[in-house]
């Protein structure tokens, strides 16, 4: 008869990664790649086409799409929340 003891399962736990843009914006694909969700651009271009990636809550199918700060990525269970460098922050809007 087997035991019905707890036994210690994984637990997949969303998680949201908070990356720093340097510059005005980053590729999409670029993002994917950097956060380390996908191992490859071929990867990441697929899985842009294919839908499984949103931006914002709509589903982005533009491979190349330029992201900005404040904007959120979702992919999977997981969530990239997108920050300006801390140098663009305290520049003034006629600067960055």
């Amino acid at each position: 008869r087997s035991s019905d003891a707890a036994v210690p399962r994984a637990v997949w736990c969303p998680m949201t990664i908070e990356f720093v843009i340097r510059g005005d914006y980053i590729q999409l694909d670029q993002l994917l790649k950097a956060t380390g969700l996908v191992p490859s651009g071929g990867e990441a271009h697929a899985a842009t086409t294919a839908g499984a990636v949103s931006v914002d809550g709509q589903v982005e199918t533009r491979k190349r799409a330029k992201l900005r700060a404040g904007q959120r990525v979702h992919f999977g269970t997981d969530e990239v929340l997108l920050l300006p460098s801390p140098l663009q922050s305290e520049l003034p809007p006629s600067i960055v």
